[in-house]
C-alpha cells in the first residue's frame, strides 16, 4: 500500500472514530447519568404508568445495545489504525493476501478478504444450524 493510500485510508478511519466516540459520549451523557424519572421527563412524586415504564425502558436498552455495537466497531477501527502503523494494513489476516480496495473503501476495518470473509460466514452458518438428532 502506498503512502497515499495509507493516508487516505488514517484520515477515514480517524473520522469514523470520531464519530462513533461522540455518539457514544451522546448516549452516556443522555442515558448513563440520568435516572429513570430524569430520562421521562417526569419529577412528579406519583408513580409511572407500567407501560410507560416499559416503554422507557426499551428505549433505554435499545441505546446501550448501540452504545455496545458501537464500541466492538470502536475497538475494529483501533485495529485497524494499528495494522496501518505496522504496515499490515491492507493484508488478510488468513490468507495473507491483499484485501481489494473497494472492499476496504466499504470497509475500511476490514480484516479479511471477501474470499475469506464468505467462507468464515460460512463455518458460523454451518454451525449455528440445529444437529439432526435421528
Amino acid at each position: 500500500m502506498n503512502a497515499k493510500d495509507k493516508k487516505h485510508f488514517t484520515k477515514l478511519l480517524i473520522n469514523k472514530r470520531k464519530e462513533l466516540v461522540e455518539q457514544m459520549e451522546l448516549i452516556k451523557k443522555s442515558e448513563m447519568e440520568s435516572t429513570l424519572k430524569e430520562a421521562t421527563g417526569d419529577h412528579s412524586a406519583y408513580a409511572f404508568h407500567m407501560a410507560d415504564q416499559g416503554t422507557d425502558t426499551m428505549e433505554r436498552e435499545k441505546n446501550l445495545f448501540y452504545a455496545q455495537r458501537d464500541g466492538r466497531l470502536l475497538y475494529h477501527i483501533d485495529q485497524a489504525l494499528e495494522r496501518i502503523e505496522a504496515g499490515t494494513f491492507g493484508l488478510c489476516h488468513m490468507c495473507k493476501g491483499p484485501i481489494s480496495r473497494e472492499r476496504l473503501k466499504a470497509v475500511p476495518h476490514a480484516r479479511l478478504c471477501i474470499a475469506c470473509k464468505s467462507k468464515e460466514e460460512k463455518m458460523k452458518d454451518n454451525s449455528s444450524e440445529p444437529e439432526d438428532t435421528q
